[in-house]
C-alpha cells in the first residue's frame, strides 16, 4: 500500500501552510486501522493539502495515493476519501466565478493549470469508482456516484451503471444519490438530456418509493426548469406526506448513538449534521426540496403553496426544512409572505427546540414584514411551556441563555411596541444583545421609557480602550429614542474618548447630540470646538449636531464647505454633503459647492452631492440626471436615490417609468447569489415602500 510514497520529494512541494513534507503521514493516517486517526488525518487533507478548494502541486501528487487507497477494501473510511478526490478534481474551468478568484497577484498564487491537470489524472484512474457502486461499504456507495457523474471520461457509460444500479440497491440514501447523479450527468453533458429527462419523468410517476419519485421529480425540475408540471405542488405535497407516514411506520424506537468525535472541523461538522438529522425519519427530503426550490426559481407563488403545505405538516422536520427554504426564498424574491410569516410564528410553542430556533433565526431577520408573526413572538416572550421569562437565572438575567432574546429582537424590529417593556427589562440586567440596541429605532413614541436605563447604561461605560464598542450601540439607542435627557452622560463620552478609535468615538456621540436637536444646547462649547477637528467625519456631524441645537447656519455652512474643496476626498466629501442635505433650504448659499461633486468619479459623491443639491435649492433639473444615472450604474443606490425622488414628487415625474419598473421588479434589488446580509429584506422592503411613495406623490402633483 502506498508503494512509491517515499520516492517523491514531499520537501519541495508545498501546500497551504508551506513545505509539503508532512504530507505521508497523513496519506499514512488515512489508512490507519485507529478511527480518530484517519479523521485527523483525513482533517488534514482539506486543511492543508487542499485548503479552501485549492490544488498544490502536493495536492496532485497526493492523487495516486488516494486513488490506490480507495481501491483498498481493506481501507477504512474510503467514503470520504471518494468526496475528496471528488473535490479536487471537480472543479470548472469554464467557470468564469471561479476562475476569477486565481488571482496571479496573490502571494500564493495557484496556477490554473493545477486544476485541470487534477481533473485529467483523476479522469485517468475513474475507472476504480466503477466497482464502488456496489460496494460493501454503504458510505462507499453513497460517495460513489457524484464521483462518476462529475469525474469519469463516459458519461454515457456511467449513466447507464447508474441506472441498472438503482434496480438492486437497497438503502434509501444511495438510491437518492444515483438519482441525483443522473441528473448531474444530463445537467454536464447535452447530448445524454433529452433521454435522461424523459427517464427521470418516467421514475417520477413509476417508482413504488415514494422518496425515490421525490428525487426523480426534483432532478427532472433542476434538469428542465422551464418543463415543470402545472400541478407541481399538489404532486410535491402528496408526495411528502406519503414519506411521512411510510417513514413513520418504519422508524425504529430510540436514536443511534454518534461515534466519538476527535477534535477536528469534520468531526465537528459531523456532529452538527447529526444533530441535525436526529429523530427525523426522513432527514433527505431537505437537500430533495432544496434542489426542487431551485429548479422552480422565480415561480414563487409555487414556492411558498409548497412551504405552507410544510408548516402545516405534523411533521416537525417538514416545518423545520420548510422554515429553511423560506429564508432562501424571502432574501431573494419579493412577494407575499404573510401567511407564512405566521405559520412561522406558530412554530415558537412547538416543543421541539430545533424548530423554535429556527423559527426565530428566521423572524429575527424580517424586520416589518415579520409583523403578521408580532402576536406568537409576544406570546413566546410572555412565557409559555418552554420556558417562562424569568428574572435571573444567570448571566444575561431574563435574555440570558433561554433563547428569547432572538424573539425579542424579531418583535422589536417588526415595530411592535410590546417589545418596550421587556427591552426595558433587559436593560435593567446583564449584557444585552447589542442587535436589540440597534433595533430600538423603529419604535416610535413609545420608547421614550427606554432613555433613562439607557442613560444608567452608558454613566456605567468605563472610559478605556474598548469605549467605543461598549458605548456605541448605547448612543445609537439613546439617539433612536430621542433621550435628550442624557446630554451629560454623552458628554462624558466624547470629552473622555481615549486614543484608541477616539475619532469614531466622537463621531458616535456627536451624532447622538444631533438626534437631540435643541436638548443637546447645553453640549454646544463642546460641538463647536470639534467644528475643526482633522477629523472630516467628525468636523461634519459636529457641524450637524450644532445646527440641530441652535439652527444657525453660518457658522456651520463655512465648516461643511472647507469639506467639499478639490482635492478632499470622496468618503469625506459624502459626508459634507449629507450634513449640508440635512440643513436643507437654510444652507442655500452652499449650492454652488456642491456642483463639482456631480461630475465626481465617485458615484457616492455623485449622489451625495445631487441629493444635497435638491434639499438646499429645490434644482431638480440638475439634480435628476445624475441620480437617475447612478440608479441604473449601482443598484445599491436605489434607496438614496429613491428617499430623494419621493421628497421631489412632482419634480422627478420624469421618473416614473424608472420607479415603476421597480415596483414590477420580482428579485430583490440587492439579492447576491451565495451571500446574504441581516438588513438585506428591510433594505429592499424600505426600497419599495419609497418607490410606492414617490409614485404616490407624483401621480398627486404634491409638492
Amino acid at each position: 500500500m502506498l508503494t512509491g510514497i517515499e520516492e517523491v520529494d514531499w520537501a519541495s512541494l508545498g501546500h497551504a501552510y508551506g513545505p509539503a513534507d508532512d504530507v505521508p503521514e497523513l496519506l499514512r493516517g488515512l489508512a490507519s486501522a485507529d478511527p480518530a486517526e484517519r479523521e485527523t488525518a483525513l482533517d488534514g487533507m482539506y486543511g492543508a493539502v487542499h485548503h479552501q478548494g485549492d490544488v498544490y502541486d502536493s495536492t496532485l501528487a497526493c492523487i495516486p495515493f488516494l486513488l490506490e487507497l480507495v481501491a483498498d477494501p481493506v481501507v477504512q473510511d474510503r467514503g470520504p476519501l471518494v468526496e475528496l478526490l471528488t473535490s479536487i478534481g471537480g472543479i470548472e474551468l469554464d467557470d468564469d466565478d471561479e476562475l476569477d478568484e486565481l488571482d496571479p497577484d496573490e502571494e500564493e498564487f495557484i496556477p490554473a493549470a493545477n486544476y485541470a491537470m487534477a481533473a485529467a489524472a483523476i479522469a485517468a484512474g475513474a475507472d476504480v469508482f466503477l466497482g464502488l457502486v456496489s460496494d460493501a461499504d454503504p458510505e462507499v456507495r453513497l460517495a460513489a456516484p457524484c464521483a462518476l457523474a462529475s469525474l469519469h471520461p463516459e458519461p454515457a457509460l456511467v449513466l447507464t451503471l447508474l441506472r441498472e444500479r438503482l434496480t438492486v440497491e437497497r438503502d434509501t440514501e444511495v438510491r437518492l444519490a444515483l438519482v441525483a447523479a443522473v441528473g448531474r450527468i444530463a445537467l454536464r453533458h447535452a447530448s445524454l438530456r433529452a433521454e435522461t429527462v424523459d427517464w427521470l419523468g418516467w421514475l417520477a410517476r413509476a417508482a413504488h418509493d415514494p422518496g425515490l419519485r421525490l428525487a426523480a421529480l426534483a432532478q427532472r425540475a433542476r434538469c428542465a426548469p422551464g418543463d415543470i408540471p402545472d400541478d407541481i405542488v399538489p404532486w410535491v405535497t402528496g408526495l411528502l406526506e406519503e414519506i411521512r407516514v411510510t417513514a413513520q411506520a418504519s422508524a425504529a424506537p430510540g436514536s443511534e448513538g454518534s461515534r466519538h468525535a476527535p477534535p477536528t472541523l469534520i468531526g465537528q461538522v459531523r456532529e452538527l449534521l447529526e444533530e441535525h438529522a436526529a429523530g427525523r425519519p426522513a432527514p433527505w427530503t431537505e437537500e430533495l426540496l432544496r434542489t426542487l426550490h431551485t429548479a422552480l426559481d422565480d415561480r414563487v407563488d409555487d414556492r411558498v403553496a409548497l412551504i405552507l403545505a410544510q408548516l402545516r405538516s405534523p411533521d416537525w422536520g417538514q416545518r423545520s426544512d420548510a422554515i429553511w427554504l423560506c429564508g432562501g426564498l424571502i432574501r431573494v424574491w419579493r412577494g407575499r409572505y404573510e401567511e407564512v410569516v405566521r405559520l412561522v410564528g406558530a412554530q415558537l410553542q412547538d416543543p421541539e427546540p430545533r424548530l423554535r430556533e429556527a423559527a426565530t433565526s428566521f423572524l429575527e431577520r424580517l424586520f416589518e414584514l415579520g409583523a403578521p408573526a408580532a402576536d406568537a413572538l409576544a406570546a413566546r416572550l410572555a412565557g409559555g411551556p418552554y420556558g417562562p421569562a424569568q428574572g435571573g437565572g444567570g448571566p444575561g438575567g431574563f435574555l440570558g441563555r433561554s433563547g428569547r432574546d432572538g424573539a425579542l429582537l424579531a418583535l422589536a424590529r417588526a415595530g411592535d411596541a410590546r417589545a418596550v417593556p421587556l427591552l426595558a427589562r433587559a436593560l435593567e440586567e446583564g449584557e444585552v444583545r447589542r442587535e436589540l440596541l440597534y433595533a430600538m429605532d423603529g419604535l416610535g413614541p413609545s420608547a421614550a421609557m427606554l432613555a433613562p436605563p439607557l442613560r444608567r447604561r452608558l454613566a456605567e461605560v468605563e472610559l478605556d480602550e474598548r469605549l467605543y464598542d461598549r458605548a456605541t450601540p448605547l448612543l445609537y439607542a439613546l439617539a433612536a429614542v430621542r433621550g435628550g435627557q442624557a446630554v451629560p452622560e454623552v458628554l462624558r463620552v466624547l470629552r473622555g474618548a481615549p486614543s484608541n478609535r477616539r475619532d469614531w468615538v466622537r463621531e458616535a456621540a456627536l451624532r447622538t447630540l444631533a438626534a437631540f436637536g435643541p436638548a443637546a444646547r447645553p453640549a454646544v462649547p463642546d460641538i463647536r470646538r470639534l467644528l475643526g477637528a482633522e477629523s472630516a467625519a467628525v468636523a461634519t456631524t459636529a457641524a450637524r449636531a450644532l445646527w440641530a441645537a441652535e439652527g444657525d447656519p453660518a457658522e456651520v455652512l463655512s465648516a461643511l464647505e472647507r469639506w467639499l474643496r478639490p482635492g478632499v476626498s470622496g468618503a469625506d466629501r459624502c459626508s459634507a454633503a449629507q450634513a449640508l442635505g440635512e440643513i436643507g433650504p437654510a444652507a442655500a448659499a452652499a449650492a454652488p459647492a456642491l456642483l463639482p461633486g456631480l461630475a465626481s468619479r465617485d458615484l457616492w459623491v455623485r449622489v451625495r452631492s445631487a441629493a444635497a443639491l435638491w434639499r438646499v435649492s429645490g434644482d431638480a433639473a440638475t439634480a435628476l440626471p445624475v441620480l437617475l444615472a447612478a440608479w441604473e450604474e449601482n443598484r445599491h443606490a436605489r434607496v438614496d436615490v429613491a428617499e430623494c425622488l419621493a421628497e421631489m414628487g412632482p419634480a422627478a415625474a420624469e421618473a416614473q417609468l424608472v420607479i415603476l419598473t421597480e415596483l414590477t421588479r420580482r428579485r430583490r434589488h440587492n439579492a447576491r447569489e451565495g451571500a446574504s446580509g441581516s438588513h438585506d429584506v428591510h433594505l429592499d422592503e424600505k426600497l419599495l415602500t419609497l418607490c410606492r411613495a414617490a409614485l404616490a406623490r407624483m401621480e398627486r402633483g404634491v409638492f
